[in-house]
Order: C-alpha cells, then sequence, then structure tokens
C-alpha cells in the first residue's frame, strides 16, 4: 500500500522525470540560482571534515553530488525520479567521479529501506525536495539512525510565509502570494502538466522533531531580500540593486525575523554524542 506521502512524492518524480532532460539547460544561466547554490554550499562547507561521507536526499541530476565529490566527499545520492538519476550519473562518469558517489532510487518517506544506511557524517537535502511530504516528521524521525554521534543535517525548506511572495499582493497576483498562507495544509503545485501537493515547514517544526537528539547549529534565510529564481533576469535589469541585495542579505541572513521570510531558509543541527 502507498502511503498518501509517498503517492505525492511520486507525483511529483513524475514531473521532474519529465523535466530531467532539461533540468540544467533551463537554470545554467540564472544567476539567482547560482546565488543560492553558492550560498547553500558555503553553509554546508561550515560543517564538513575532510574525506566526509554525505547522504544527499532529492539529489535531482547531481549538481551538489558532484561538487562535493569534487571536493574529496563521498557521496550517496539518492532520489525517486530514475530521470534525475540517470542525469545524475551521467555527470559523475564524465567527472570521473565514480569512486566517490554512489546512487540509490529510494524515496525519502521510506528511509529504513535504505540499502546503504550509514552512519553518515551528514545529511543534506537541497531547494525544498522536503517540502513533497506532508508527513516531515518520519523523514525527520530517520536520521537518528542514519548520522553518526556529531554528524550533521542540513535542510533547505520552503517556510510557510515568504516576503517576496507576500508583495505580489500589490501586483494583483492574489493566488500566488497568499499560497503558504495555509498553514498546514497542502498547495497544490504544477510543473509539466503534473499536480503534486507541497507543504510549507517553518524551522520550529524541524527544530521540535529533531530537537531531542539533535542541537541547533545555524538558520539562514536564503533569497529573503535577495528575489526568488521565478523573478527573471533581476540581475541583468538591475545589477546595482541586485549587488546591493545580496551584501544586505549577507549581513542580515541570521537575524530575526529574516532567517525565516525568504523563498527558504537553511537549517543545519547536529546529532548529540
Amino acid at each position: 500500500m502507498i502511503r498518501l506521502a509517498d503517492s505525492d512524492e511520486r507525483l511529483a518524480a513524475r514531473a521532474f522525470n519529465k523535466q530531467a532532460p532539461l533540468f540544467d539547460k533551463l537554470y545554467a544561466t540564472n544567476s539567482i540560482v547560482q546565488y543560492k547554490r553558492d550560498r547553500v554550499r558555503s553553509h554546508v562547507e561550515q560543517w564538513l571534515l575532510p574525506g566526509s561521507k554525505i547522504l544527499e536526499l532529492n539529489a535531482g541530476t547531481g549538481e551538489d553530488a558532484v561538487y562535493f565529490a569534487g571536493k574529496g566527499h563521498h557521496v550517496h545520492a539518492t532520489d525517486i525520479a530514475a530521470g534525475m538519476q540517470a542525469v545524475l550519473m551521467e555527470k559523475v562518469r564524465q567527472a570521473g567521479l565514480e569512486n566517490l558517489v554512489s546512487r540509490e532510487l529510494c524515496s525519502f518517506n521510506n528511509l529504513e529501506q535504505l540499502d546503504q544506511k550509514g552512519p553518515y557524517d551528514m545529511i543534506f537535502s537541497n531547494f525544498a525536495g522536503l517540502n513533497c511530504t506532508g508527513d516531515l516528521k518520519k523523514t525527520l524521525t530517520a536520521f537518528d539512525s542514519l548520522l553518526r554521534p556529531g554528524g550533521v543535517a542540513t535542510l533547505v525548506v520552503m517556510p510557510g510565509f515568504c516576503l517576496w511572495e507576500t508583495m505580489l499582493l500589490f501586483k494583483g497576483k492574489l493566488k500566488t502570494a497568499t499560497r503558504r498562507w495555509l498553514g498546514s495544509k497542502a498547495v497544490t503545485a504544477r510543473i509539466e502538466g503534473v499536480y503534486f501537493k507541497c507543504w510549507y515547514y517553518p524551522p520550529r517544526y524541524i527544530i521540535r522533531h529533531l530537537g531531542y537528539r539533535f542541537d541547533l547549529l545555524g538558520i539562514e534565510g536564503l533569497c529573503t531580500l535577495v528575489p526568488p529564481s521565478y523573478v527573471e533576469n533581476f540581475s541583468g535589469k538591475h545589477p546595482g540593486l541586485y549587488k546591493f541585495l545580496v551584501q544586505q542579505e549577507g549581513r542580515l541572513k541570521e537575524r530575526r525575523p529574516w532567517r525565516s521570510i525568504g523563498d527558504y531558509y537553511i537549517i543545519s543541527l547536529r546529532k548529540k554524542g
């Protein structure tokens, strides 16, 4: 029997499977996507020791897996979208990193079924893959058995409020501006003609469900002042303003309320010894 959360994730996987061959080309020239990747990687690298063993959830086309493997880390890249994993392994082959990157088709809703159970030095999930489940608690509960003592979980998640989206009210885009305001209710998303559900989680949700075995290391807002990547060519049209917003976000990223009202937040927690 497929659980509701599994079913929703599989619908998202269908959408991303359709997009897999073109996924990287769509975002290759988007400077804000690169800004987001650089910010996430910089945050992650605070906690990585040389030769760390990383379990990546929702690895997608492998941009981050190849990056971290290129730094000498071992990455076990998991995803439920077979099309994405095919693109990932072709990148790995081209980079000559087969000895540092392994892959496994596995849902983050069923981490107990992983063939490679670690223990890992880090669990990493980028760009809101975990927002595709209405039962994130189940996923978080599995982290304790997969991480070694002192291991770190770093997750990039969409919160329940986004400053930039809310400002779309002034453009009359009511549905987009308020879609995160439903709290625990699911929001329907659409990619390549496939509809799937998305949930939004504040940092306190993750802290509450991991806190008894984990210590909070840090939270950073991502695309709080810098616009989300769907604001097309913002950096090209407004280079001076874009540079200013990058600087200000760097200064305010860990402060309240800025750390939790962006398009995403980055959160890291360390497993207690």
